[in-house]
């Protein structure tokens, strides 16, 4: 349960608005309407208004289940646009020179803990002789290490689309050209 003062600072820093797309934009399941309101400490009428434009944006999807209506972000609009951040915030070499440092920090992890995967890695915690700051450490390792083969796979897409992105950029931009003249 939320104490007060947190409920408090939570109303006081974000709008019913705001509350709603920060509480629906972290759903791992889908949830109701009403779910949803009392998360966010909003009204009923505002958090439907709020999850409706979500759906007609794109970043909400919506299921009728029967006795009543749930939620869950696009995962497939919320993939591309972090590829689109991907390639709009780095350029090409950038995305190269982080994927080189992943591939370096995973090659460290597994030469220094004697393993291929982070599964490997993560069978090893249950080992009897390791100190409970051992077992701290290799999970953070563990986390890391999925982090990293996630963000990998990001970099692996935006690079794959990096010059389809250019080339709509271009067409895009002479389009606007010819607009205005």
């Amino acid at each position: 349960m939320t104490s007060s003062k947190s409920v408090r600072s939570w109303n006081e820093t974000m709008s019913a608005r705001e509350r709603v797309r920060a509480v629906a934009d972290t759903l791992r399941q889908p949830r109701s309407t009403n779910w949803i309101s009392e998360q966010a400490d909003a009204a009923w009428s505002t958090t439907a208004d709020e999850l409706q434009s979500m759906v007609e944006h794109g970043t909400l999807r919506r299921f009728d289940t029967g006795d009543a209506t749930h939620y869950q972000p696009d995962y497939t609009a919320a993939l591309f646009d972090e590829i689109r951040t991907l390639i709009d915030e780095n350029s090409r070499e950038e995305l190269r020179d982080e994927l080189a440092a992943i591939a370096s920090e995973i090659e460290q992890w597994r030469a220094t803990y004697d393993v291929e995967t982070w599964e490997e890695l993560e069978g090893t915690l249950a080992d009897g002789d390791l100190s409970s700051s051992e077992i701290s450490d290799r999970r953070d390792v563990i986390s890391l290490w999925r982090e990293n083969e996630a963000d990998r796979r990001l970099i692996k897409h935006a690079l794959e689309l990096y010059s389809d992105v250019e080339t709509a950029r271009e067409r895009m931009a002479t389009a606007a050209d010819r607009a205005r003249s």
